[in-house]
């Protein structure tokens, strides 16, 4: 009798031995993959603006403006796609996603007007890379994680600059060697690739695995979505209802927007053809793009760091108020080749290219409670919103006046303005609790 308790004890012991990797570190990786391929065709309009110029002979205005309605919808679409991911679970979405991505990649290579490049290019890719965006990763680390949330927050968001990393200067090849369809096909391809993957190891909540969040108190529950009263649409459109009365929301979505105009916007869109207007060769150019994306993922991984250890709001003041002098000093550097000053503003404005992500999902949660992923959503829609605007603007601007250069300085101006907004959001700290049903409780 006194034999079996002894190998109950050492059962218990070996237990906590069988998993030492808690089941969220997967889920991230999976995740930070997907992330990698969805980032893929959004590497490419920065590659392809010239080739369908030169092929199509369509203006840059025009193809611009299929890169807006790409970003606009990759925006607007992320608060709906929060809401989906409640409703119907990650998995699905993000492999729907995915498969919308491929598709609209692929059926670039029989397009001959524009209108189609709207359609692939613009509709279909939008839609899907919105629903593996931002508002994706909120989902993801609000549900898996308590413990280094801010951390891995950080990490997913550089899955998009790994993206470019990985994608830009293998494709600006391929459409130099070969063509921009085989750029293209090679984008559809890689995102096909990751939905078997997806489907293996992706889960909706750590309970699935008869486990909690990590970093969660032992014994409480894992966090579940807010109970939904209706369809993901009108759960979305009650979340925006209802932060939209706060002050707080108005000052994270002003900055936001900004920072999508001075980043996807701008430069992710039209950093190569300005260059390549100085004399640099597209290559050079897609490959000081690329190298964004590796200061990029230090930066975000670090400002993720910080965000579990400093205040958010000083930390967006902060990286605005850079990004803005960074930008003024754009005009004066660019040139026919990677100079040292060219690359110390590589250096420089990729460390801050999506720091902002961190601190800003870290103060929707804080604002908006468990709300925080679908108001994040909206939040992330107007950095889109302001990227679109951006695209268009400054294709525009460089069809009318032949250079991009009161472009570079009216996004400098927005930067600094877009650090004030954050500031702002010191001032104001009452607490709400508004539409229980979303679980929104406001700090604003």
């Amino acid at each position: 009798m006194a034999f079996r308790p002894l190998v109950h004890r050492c059962r218990i012991q070996q237990n906590p031995g069988v998993r030492r990797i808690h089941p969220a570190w997967t889920v991230a990786a999976v995740s930070f993959i997907a992330l990698i391929g969805a980032a893929g065709f959004r590497a490419t309009p920065s590659v392809l603006l010239q080739p369908l110029h030169d092929e199509f002979g369509w203006s840059l205005g025009t193809i611009s403006a299929a890169v807006s309605v790409n970003l606009l919808l990759y925006g607007l679409t992320a608060p709906f796609a929060a809401a989906l991911m409640d409703r119907f679970g990650i998995r699905r979405v993000a492999m729907a996603a995915l498969l919308l991505v491929s598709a609209g990649s692929g059926l670039t290579l029989w397009m001959s007007q524009s209108w189609q490049l709207m359609l692939c290019w613009g509709v279909l890719v939008g839609l899907g890379t919105g629903s593996l965006a931002l508002g994706f990763v909120a989902t993801i680390t609000g549900r898996w994680f308590v413990k280094h949330r801010g951390l891995v927050t950080g990490v997913l968001t550089a899955g998009g600059a790994t993206g470019n990393l990985i994608f830009l200067p293998v494709l600006s090849r391929i459409a130099e060697s070969d063509g921009w369809r085989t750029a293209a096909l090679t984008v559809s391809v890689a995102a096909l690739l990751v939905v078997p993957l997806i489907y293996w190891r992706l889960r909706d909540f750590p309970a699935d695995l008869g486990v909690t969040a990590l970093g969660s108190p032992e014994g409480s529950p894992a966090e579940e979505a807010p109970k939904q009263s209706g369809g993901a649409a009108r759960t979305a459109l009650r979340g925006l209802r209802d932060a939209a009365k706060t002050r707080a929301f108005w000052l994270l979505a002003g900055g936001f927007a900004i920072c999508g105009a001075t980043t996807n916007g701008l430069v992710g869109t039209h950093f190569i053809p300005a260059a390549h207007d100085h004399g640099m060769p597209q290559t050079t150019a897609a490959g000081l793009l690329a190298l964004v994306g590796v200061f990029d993922i230090v930066g975000t991984i670090a400002s993720g760091w910080l965000t579990d250890r400093v205040d958010s709001r000083i930390l967006l003041g902060g990286y605005y108020f850079l990004r803005g002098l960074s930008l003024l000093v754009l005009p004066s550097i660019l040139a026919a080749t990677a100079h040292p000053s060219m690359l110390v503003f590589i250096l420089f404005y990729g460390l801050d290219w999506v720091a902002t992500v961190p601190p800003t999902v870290t103060l929707c949660r804080e604002y908006f409670g468990a709300a925080g992923p679908i108001v994040f959503g909206w939040v992330f829609a107007s950095h889109q919103f302001g990227a679109a605007i951006a695209a268009t603007t400054a294709g525009l601007v460089r069809d009318q006046l032949g250079a991009y250069t009161m472009a570079w300085y009216g996004a400098g101006a927005l930067a600094i303005l877009a650090s004030v907004l954050s500031l702002m959001l010191f001032i104001g700290t009452k607490v709400k609790t508004m539409s229980p049903e979303l679980g929104l409780v406001v700090k604003a």
